[in-house]
């Protein structure tokens, strides 16, 4: 069985309207193997986790997007991230009565947070209720608002895998067909490319090469590819960073807590590493070496 974790740029030579393919699957099933999600999340994250690939693909940046959501549903907050175009985390905090009869997210605020290495923190909030809107057609609002870049998003996620195509109008003719009504001949492309990529199947993006899959999609368009960039599950958590966060707590308290645990223990809520922090370890955390040897 082909097992597909990459994003796939693509451009349309004879329009002016580029795209992206992303297709997860280990990194999904990762995910989800890290905790006992009700089986109405599990698509949701797989979703968001494909959404935040293919973004970060598009912007062509080294740092970190994510999409992170507060709703008054079932979840309480729902984040995925990519970091440097490659590197793919995602978490859910849901009621502990969670019923999936009612909303999964209801309504709320969708952050879209840019930091990359190099440059300013860039954050946009967009409303969000799923009972009207999902996650596609929140994220087309935003390009259209914020960007007025013409774009349309399909998502596809079940228990096990995700994946997403977007098609995008490049700035140019995005911009002069929001605002002047646009070229005849651009329009009819656009429209002819929506109504073929409408056709995608969820098997087909699940099971078959990008390459196959466009194939499918716009065999009688000149389509150029780029090489597929690949994607992983990968967390952020170290000893260090979690020996950062004890020092954060300030020597008194973190000496108190050795005094009546003997030890003090940070779990990650992302990969459920747990880091285990002895006296000795607090000790050397606060002694005046400390400050060399971590991060």
């Amino acid at each position: 069985m082909t097992v597909l974790d990459n994003t796939t740029r693509f451009l349309f030579a004879d329009s002016a309207v580029r795209g992206e393919l992303t297709q997860l699957d280990r990194s999904v099933s990762e995910v989800l193997s890290k905790h006992h999600y009700p089986a109405a999340i599990q698509p949701l994250l797989g979703e968001f986790m494909a959404a935040a690939a293919m973004l970060s693909d598009t912007i062509k940046f080294e740092g970190t997007l994510s999409l992170q959501v507060r709703g008054s549903g079932q979840v309480r907050s729902l984040m995925a991230e990519c970091r440097d175009n490659r590197a793919l985390r995602a978490l859910a905090q849901y009621n502990d009565d969670f019923d999936d009869r009612g909303p999964i997210l209801g309504e709320g605020q969708m952050a879209i947070t840019i930091e990359p290495k190099q440059g300013h923190r860039y954050q946009g909030v967009v409303e969000i209720n799923d009972s009207d809107l999902g996650l596609a057609q929140v994220l087309e609002g935003y390009f259209q608002r914020s960007e007025q870049i013409r774009t349309r998003i399909w998502l596809f996620a079940d228990q096990h895998k995700a994946g997403g195509l977007m098609l995008q109008a490049m700035p140019q003719s995005a911009s002069e067909s929001s605002l002047t009504g646009g070229d005849d001949e651009d329009d009819d492309s656009w429209s002819r490319l929506v109504i073929l990529a409408s056709t995608l199947k969820p098997e087909e993006i699940f099971g078959l090469e990008a390459e196959t899959v466009l194939h499918r999609l716009f065999h009688e368009e000149p389509v150029r590819l780029y090489p597929p960039r690949p994607l992983e599950f990968e967390c952020t958590c170290s000893a260090d960073r979690s020996g950062n966060a004890i020092i954060t707590l300030g020597a008194p308290e973190a000496l108190a807590l050795i005094e009546e645990l003997g030890h003090i223990d940070i779990d990650c809520q992302f990969c459920h590493e747990r880091y285990v922090f002895g006296a000795e370890d607090v000790q050397r955390l606060f002694s005046p070496s400390a400050d060399d040897t971590l991060n």
